[in-house]
């Protein structure tokens, strides 16, 4: 096969059931900045090299709110978000950072019960 055929991941979306109550989430709470929005059905959040979404459209082959498997946010430091979003009394899935061979994680869900991870890589080989 010539090339790659997929190059990244374009944007990953989560729908949700009350876009005011998920936008303070996304936006008040984690500290995402809106870059688009579609009929107020539709905000994306530019992270980088990917794009992450969250909408109220339910048309045909869109999944139901809370239905999502995961989106993992990379973060530079990981201990203080944790420290600070356990403040707000957001439901961590773990009560501990998870530490593995090659990263650190902890897992929460969203309002609409999606979960989502935040992760932060290790330096490996210093």
């Amino acid at each position: 096969m010539p090339g790659k055929p997929f190059k990244k991941v374009a944007f990953s979306c989560y729908p949700v059931r009350d876009m005011a109550k998920a936008r303070n989430f996304y936006e008040g709470v984690l500290g995402l900045t809106p870059a688009t929005k579609l009929h107020d059905q539709w905000y994306e959040y530019d992270l980088g090299e990917t794009t992450f979404a969250i909408t109220m459209m339910t048309a045909e082959g869109f999944p139901k709110p809370g239905s999502q498997g995961s989106v993992a946010f990379e973060v530079d430091d990981i201990e203080s978000l944790v420290e600070r979003l356990r403040t707000k009394n957001l439901d961590f899935i773990s009560p501990e950072i998870c530490d593995f061979p090659t990263c650190k994680a902890a897992f929460l869900k969203d309002p609409d019960g999606n979960m989502l991870s935040l992760h932060q890589l290790k330096q490996l080989g210093n």
